[in-house]
């Protein structure tokens, strides 16, 4: 049982929103679709429901052949960036529309009704209006109301964007735990990679419309299968050195030089991309292969409790995620230190040649 995407294509003026894309969703899985805007992940949620309908291929609902079948005619329930609730209604009335347009019986709907609202802690607020609740309260009864009539397959098109950061991790926590529980096929896009960690399960890398990558969301982090894949998956993206392969060194744009550890020694000569996530970059040394660059700050972008520093020399240009604030003044000669046995290796192609070892990760 499961949903199946076999090559579907949609064309819109021309211009291909979704190419070529071929996805197996199974029942009772969480699925998470992570891209940049534009990449098509609305676009291919659209065609999943059942909102549009490609221009080739098939969609598939636990193989049947569900391409031409309008929404209305499918079990699929959607929840949108917008808390998208009816301003009328009470929160009881808006989680038990959908029950109701199905025509249940008044005690299933009402034993339905606080079973859901009680799983989204609402139960207290049904009596309620929209307008008298906080976001993230409007936000759990657009996502009562989607999950109440057991659907499925439940689409979450970036729900938790407009919320603050303590909200979406809370509500992140509910849902694994809701869908844990369910037989349903959870979609739930986003842009960011932190949040498709967070919330595990599957993942799929889309760009431009096109499937870069698929899998178990930790495979895909930790084994991108190309120098894309990496970029889409780290944030800020992973930082890429050309380098060179020689005898019994690693050379970085003729200006770092380092010897192959017991994790790169596999490299047969010739130049490769090397690639070293920006959390992995520190201000001083860790490990005994750490490789030491001068280099000087370009900006320090502070966010909370972290910061964001781009620096450079004449060879090379590296963002570094690091804990804490690090007030730094532009043009500050700083030295920062990568671990080599944490470099992710590709061709010049772009196809990935070798991943760090996950023992050494910590």
């Amino acid at each position: 049982m499961a949903l199946e995407l076999d090559s579907v294509s949609r064309i819109i003026d021309g211009k291909v929103w979704i190419g070529d894309l071929s996805l197996r969703l199974e029942a009772g899985s969480f699925n998470v679709l992570l891209g940049r805007t534009l990449a098509g992940k609305t676009s291919l949620m659209r065609l999943m429901a059942g909102l549009d309908k490609p221009d080739r291929g098939a969609v598939r609902m636990h193989g049947r052949d569900v391409t031409g079948v309008p929404v209305r005619q499918r079990n699929v329930s959607m929840v949108y960036q917008q808390f998208i609730n009816y301003p009328n209604l009470t929160v009881y009335e808006n989680i038990a529309s959908p029950l109701r347009q199905a025509g249940l019986a008044r005690d299933e709907i009402d034993q339905r009704v606080h079973a859901t609202a009680r799983l989204l802690r609402i139960e207290p607020l049904l009596g309620r209006y929209p307008l008298a609740l906080s976001g993230g309260q409007q936000q759990r009864t657009a996502m009562a109301r989607a999950l109440v009539k057991d659907a499925e397959l439940v689409l979450f098109d970036e729900p938790l964007v407009n919320l603050d950061y303590k909200l979406r991790e809370e509500l992140r926590q509910e849902m694994r735990e809701l869908f844990a529980r369910r037989d349903t096929i959870a979609v739930y896009a986003t842009t960011e990679p932190n949040e498709a960690l967070a919330l595990g399960g599957t993942t799929t890398l889309l760009h431009e419309g096109r499937l870069v990558q698929t899998g178990a969301t930790a495979h895909v982090y930790q084994q991108p299968c190309r120098e894309l894949a990496a970029e889409l998956f780290s944030e800020p993206p992973i930082n890429l050195l050309d380098g060179q392969v020689q005898g019994t060194e690693v050379s970085f744009a003729g200006c770092a030089h380092f010897a192959l550890n017991a994790d790169l020694q596999t490299l047969g000569e010739g130049p490769f991309r090397f690639g070293v996530r920006p959390s992995h970059i520190s201000l001083a040394p860790a490990h005994d292969d750490d490789l030491e660059l001068a280099v000087t700050v370009e900006v320090a972008e502070i966010s909370g409790a972290e910061t964001f520093l781009h620096v450079r020399n004449e060879h090379v240009q590296l963002v570094a995620h690091l804990p804490g604030v690090h007030d730094f003044a532009v043009d500050t000669p700083i030295q920062v230190y990568i671990p080599t046995h944490r470099l992710f290796v590709f061709e010049p192609g772009g196809a990935l040649v070798q991943a760090p070892r996950r023992a050494r990760a910590a």
